[in-house]
C-alpha cells in the first residue's frame, strides 16, 4: 500500500503489552517483526521507522525512550530501519530534545512537534520552538517537520505559530 501510494515511509509504534506479558517474548517478538517489515518495505523502497511514545500519552506502551529504540534497532541490524523523533514524547520520557536529535540525527527519518505538556500546537507549552526550530538547520536536519498535536482552537488558527518561521515575500 506504501508503494502503490507514493510513501516514501511509514512509522509504526510498538503498542501497549498485556499486564504479565513476557518481556523477553515482547522483544523477541517485536525484533522479528522489525526484521521481516524493514526487509519487506526496503524492497519496495519504502523506510521503516519505529517511534518511543510517552506513558502520559499512552500509559504502558512498550517502546518509551529513543535509547530502547536504538538498541532495538542494533538488534534489528537493517540499514531500512531508522528512528521517528515525536519532539513532545521526547520530552516527556527524556527530555534534553537538541542534544538527543543531535546525537541520533543520523537515525532519525521523521521529526514531528506537538508541545509540552497537553500536546498542544508549538507555542502553548514548555518546548522553546524559537530555539528547536533552528538548531535542526544549524545542524543539518534537511526532511519534513510534521505537526501532531491538538489544536487548542481550530487547526486553521492553530497554524499560526507558524507564520515566523515561513518565508517572508520579496526576502
Amino acid at each position: 500500500y506504501a508503494k502503490a501510494l507514493g510513501c516514501e515511509q511509514v512509522v509504526t509504534i510498538a503498542g501497549i503489552p498485556a499486564k504479565g506479558s513476557d518481556e523477553d517474548l515482547l522483544k523477541k517478538t517485536y525484533v522479528s517483526n522489525l526484521k521481516f517489515a524493514a526487509t519487506e518495505l526496503g524492497k519496495v523502497g519504502v523506510r521503516l521507522m519505529i517511534e518511543p511514545t510517552s506513558t502520559t500519552i499512552r500509559p504502558g506502551t512498550y517502546l518509551q525512550t529513543s535509547a530502547q529504540a536504538l538498541s532495538i534497532m542494533e538488534e534489528v541490524n537493517s540499514d531500512n530501519l531508522f528512528l521517528e523523533c515525536d519532539v513532545h514524547h521526547m520530552q516527556c520520557m527524556e527530555g534534553d530534545l537538541a542534544r538527543n536529535i543531535q546525537t541520533n540525527l543520523d537515525r532519525i527519518s521523521h521529526i514531528q512537534i506537538a508541545d509540552v505538556p497537553d500536546r498542544n500546537e508549538p507555542g502553548t507549552g514548555e518546548i522553546n520552538y524559537d530555539y528547536l526550530l533552528p538548531f535542526l538547520d544549524r545542524i543539518g536536519y534537511d526532511r519534513w517537520v510534521g505537526c501532531e498535536y491538538w489544536p487548542r482552537t481550530t487547526t486553521e488558527e492553530s497554524l499560526g505559530w507558524m507564520a515566523s518561521y515561513m518565508p517572508q515575500e520579496g526576502g
